[in-house]
């Protein structure tokens, strides 16, 4: 755990990486606050007749509907799920440049992305339940299947938050292996 400590100090240490971490994390929390609201992003930002202030103003009062339409539960796994989405990409791009020049570890390299994939398909609300599970599933006819779940398909977010804080430890205790053996 100390090893992994440093190693997160290291990284982030440098300015590029903490700004990397929170671009990548407002990022995907504008795209799963946004999103739902795409139809009428559209209609207000096609629409000449408002200014372009007005425009913005909306579409930042549409970052409040973290605390309206999600529940709490849901509120707080989104949160945590976009930051350490931030985290884990800063870290695996640390990882990236820092093994670039050796045979780094494509295991850590797939962790990584395996976590980030699942967080992405796990994003969702309480009404409607994982975004992008449920579209996969209704096009099957399956979207009714995710009711039988005990929270209605917000496994999905839980399952893709333990996967990205896993593949964030091991690329941690990854940047502190040396590249070859030690000599005994």
């Amino acid at each position: 755990m100390k090893d992994s400590c440093l190693a997160f100090k290291r990284v982030f240490r440098q300015g590029e990486y903490v700004f990397a971490a929170a671009s990548v994390a407002f990022a995907a929390l504008s795209v799963a606050l946004l999103i739902p609201h795409s139809s009428i992003l559209r209609q207000v930002w096609g629409s000449p007749a408002t200014s372009v202030i007005d425009k913005l103003n909306f579409t930042v009062s549409l970052y409040g509907t973290l605390g309206s339409n999600l529940s709490l539960f849901s509120a707080v796994i989104l949160l945590m799920t976009v930051a350490l989405l931030g985290v884990n990409l800063a870290i695996l791009v640390f990882y990236i440049r820092s093994r670039r020049a050796s045979s780094g570890s494509r295991i850590a390299q797939a962790t990584s992305l395996g976590g980030v994939v699942s967080a992405v398909l796990g994003v969702g609300c309480a009404a409607c339940g994982s975004v992008a599970i449920t579209a996969l599933l209704a096009l099957f006819g399956g979207g009714g299947l995710l009711l039988l779940f005990p929270l209605h398909g917000a496994e999905f977010g839980i399952l893709g938050l333990v996967l990205l804080a896993v593949s964030t430890v091991y690329l941690l205790r990854r940047i502190n292996d040396p590249l070859v053996c030690k000599p005994e």
